[in-house]
């Protein structure tokens, strides 16, 4: 009931918080894979997702921020050398670009110390907001227990009055 859980979230757990943080951190250090996200964002319907943004972006650069950087520059390219640029740029971007987050993946598996961040999280959570997750979380099963002690109340009184009677 609640009380249990109060008991739990009062008494054991701020004495056991650090530990369960610690075997959660290695728990999800372990499970957690930098390789899925890495085959995820450079999957190519992802990659695909994000080449219209970067075209925009290649015939900004191209048709406004070179030609204001290079003023001469426009005198000699018009919208055919422009578009054919860009396209060259984005057909070398689309090779380039899982290769880049492949590598910035690897440098994030290095720099990052997921056990620590998930330790350092759960220490972090107040234990009033832990209670009223857990309550939340096993509201049913309060439920459950509350009725099954309730019924083997009764089945005990029942079999008590029973026996007084024989």
């Amino acid at each position: 009931n609640a009380m249990l859980i109060r008991l739990l979230c009062r008494k054991i757990l701020p004495n056991r918080k650090i530990k369960i943080a610690e075997q959660i951190g290695k728990m999800v250090s372990r499970e957690f894979s930098f390789k899925a996200i890495e085959d995820k964002i450079t999957s190519a319907e992802n990659v695909q997702k994000i080449m219209p943004l970067v075209e925009e972006h290649i015939d900004e650069f191209l048709r406004h921020k070179l030609t204001s950087a290079m003023p001469m520059l426009s005198m000699f390219i018009g919208d055919k050398t422009i578009n054919q640029l860009k396209n060259v740029f984005m057909k070398e971007l689309e090779v380039l670009f899982p290769q880049l987050m492949k590598n910035y993946i690897s440098n994030l598996e290095k720099d990052i110390n997921i056990e620590k961040i998930v330790t350092d999280k759960i220490v972090s959570i107040p234990f009033e907001k832990i209670e009223v997750t857990i309550n939340q979380i096993l509201k049913k099963e309060i439920i459950f227990f509350k009725l099954y002690g309730a019924a083997i109340g009764l089945l005990i009184g029942l079999l008590q009055v029973l026996i007084t009677l024989l």
